[in-house]
């Protein structure tokens, strides 16, 4: 498959996938490779297909499990640091040292593709293909969830009319119940699948009684839809329809959850859900499978590959790579202490993706603004800048250390990098114990990944002791101290009053304790603070709100500023993205 013309330092990504396409297996070769049955894959146009994972899964059951590996970071620079394109180079390189392979990556979302950091599809010559509908949407399964989240409002917003129009007889006489739902306490907001800044903040339901109840309201992005939360861990159809029903919309006047069973939609959110639990199967260029199951966004969502997707992935292949996102602190945390604990699978290794630039970032190197030229501090050696940004690094690889497991340390090396910057990172990591491999994946698939393919096959046959990092009997505040202090490095946490009321309220249930606690915060540094670069120190975490996450399964403490709809920049990717009217191919996705 793989094609020695594909030259990524003189070719866009587009143009490698766009290339690399002429050359892909089909999805029904793929598929029996894989170790399908003709019966287990879903169709879905000329070139990607989903996979019925009620069937898989059933013909699996009991089969011994592969080695699984997750692939971390440490803190990215804006433009990311290549978590995918290293899962999938790493992928590549395990087929070509021999191995039964496979990948779950998670889908983009079109905030991203058309903003700043694009499709996610990797890059260079580590792609996931095919390009084009793998970015503009796959086989549908956010479009899904936008459907059912905001069917979900729907619900809630025509409930509230009718309650405010009708008397209890009336209500009645409509087959309804007066559910007291208070308009100061909705807990959802829409969501759409772009970065729309201007939507973060609306009033609705302006106009007479028929118009709805006039009330402030917002857009989140879809990816920070509890329904994405639930998919990426949801076991089976039972389990989705279940947690589907215990999403909280509102509260009423009395205080009481108003949940999507109260509003009689959660049947009908699942119909939209339903297709949705069979991962999507990609493709590597090199023809190695990728399961593409779950969004992306660990800073405001969970931010995993589906366990569906890791089950069949383990059962499957020798090796299975997924992916977690952003750095250690947000995306292997939750890969840890909530995705680990709902699949009951443990990480055999962790992959920590590093860049020369992203450690001279946290160095004290110039700000990285995306769409600007990167300053010379970035593309000329500077072996003061980066040891000191090596404190990151190797924070991140004492976070993966509480967990039981050795990290492998990839640098994921650039053309820029000199052969002592490199040397410098080995050993630096080295010496504070990982096993470490520079990778030139992006430059050169699965051939360049070599050295990390062997680093990865030596770390998963090492003894470990996989622990969490507190047990489910622990209080959420005493969880989210420690996930502070051991995780971040804070000193501590600060409460706003109306984030400690919530947790006061929350801790009264006995019940909450079955509940994990999944953080939001900026992923662009260690601390809350996005600005805070390094390993920070001398510092408090500040929860300011919590959310109820309660069909995913989660406590979800809020810390510092950050906005569940981000914002679309002054040089945005749809820019440059546009259709040859002769081919009638998508150009400029990158």
């Amino acid at each position: 498959m793989h094609k020695p013309q594909l030259d990524p330092r003189v070719m866009a990504d587009w143009q490698i996938a766009e290339a690399a396409e002429q050359n892909m297996l089909s999805t029904e070769k793929l598929a029996a490779e894989f170790g399908l049955r003709a019966e287990e894959l879903i169709p879905m146009g000329r070139q990607l297909a989903k996979i019925d994972q009620k069937l898989v899964l059933q013909r699996l059951a009991g089969k011994p499990r592969g080695k699984y590996i997750d692939v971390s970071a440490i803190t990215p620079t804006p433009l990311g640091e290549g978590k995918t394109t290293t899962t999938i180079g790493l992928v590549d390189g395990l087929a070509r040292r021999g191995a039964k392979v496979s990948g779950a990556i998670r889908q983009p979302s079109g905030g991203p593709t058309f903003n700043i950091k694009g499709s996610a599809a990797g890059g260079g010559l580590a792609q996931c293909l095919p390009l084009t509908p793998f970015s503009l949407g796959l086989t549908g399964d956010i479009d899904k969830i936008v459907n059912a989240h905001n069917l979900g409002m729907v619900a809630l917003t025509a409930r509230m009319q009718h309650e405010r129009n009708y008397d209890d007889a009336a209500l009645a006489r409509r087959n309804l119940r007066r559910l007291d739902i208070d308009p100061e306490r909705v807990q959802c907001s829409w969501v759409i699948d772009f970065c729309a800044q201007a939507l973060r903040n609306i009033t609705i339901g302006q106009g007479g009684k028929m118009d709805g109840v006039e009330m402030k309201s917002g857009f989140a992005i879809a990816v920070s839809s509890e329904l994405m939360a639930i998919l990426a861990v949801a076991q089976d159809l039972a389990d989705l329809r279940r947690r589907i029903g215990k999403i909280v919309m509102a509260y009423s006047r009395s205080g009481k959850p108003i949940t999507t069973a109260d509003l009689e939609v959660d049947g009908a959110m699942c119909a939209w859900m339903l297709e949705t639990l069979n991962p999507s199967l990609a493709q590597t260029i090199e023809g190695q499978p990728i399961l593409v199951h779950a969004g992306p966004f660990a800073n405001i969502a969970i931010g995993q590959s589906s366990v569906i997707a890791d089950k069949i992935g383990t059962a499957l292949s020798e090796y299975h790579v997924t992916e977690s996102g952003f750095g250690a602190d947000i995306g292997y945390e939750k890969f840890w202490n909530l995705k680990c604990r709902y699949s009951g699978l443990t990480p055999d290794a962790v992959v920590l993706v590093a860049t020369i630039r992203a450690l001279k970032m946290h160095g004290g190197g110039p700000e990285v603004k995306p769409g600007l030229k990167l300053d010379d501090a970035y593309v000329k050696e500077n072996l003061k800048l980066l040891e000191k940004g090596c404190e990151n690094l190797l924070a991140h690889m004492d976070i993966v250390r509480q967990s039981g497991v050795r990290p492998v340390v990839c640098i994921n090396s650039f053309h820029t990098d000199t052969p002592a910057e490199i040397e410098l990172v080995r050993r630096i990591a080295g010496q504070a114990g990982a096993l470490v491999a520079k990778s030139e994946h992006w430059l050169k698939g699965g051939e360049g990944a070599l050295e990390l393919a062997d680093a990865v096959k030596q770390a998963c046959d090492e003894e470990k002791q996989f622990k969490y990092l507190y047990d489910m009997q622990t209080p959420h505040k005493q969880r989210i101290e420690i996930i502070a202090k051991q995780v971040y490095g804070a000193d501590g946490v600060d409460y706003l009053p109306e984030a400690e009321e919530k947790l006061r309220l929350l801790e009264a249930d006995a019940e909450s304790l079955s509940l994990g606690t999944c953080m939001v915060k900026t992923h662009l540094s260690l601390s809350h603070q996005p600005e805070l670069k390094g390993r920070p120190k001398g510092w408090r975490l500040p929860v300011r709100d919590l959310l109820l996450f309660q069909g995913a399964g989660f406590v979800v403490p809020v810390a510092g500023e950050i906005k569940l709809m981000p914002g679309t920049g002054s040089n945005p990717g749809f820019r440059r993205i546009d259709v040859d009217l002769e081919s009638g191919k998508v150009r400029g996705l990158f």
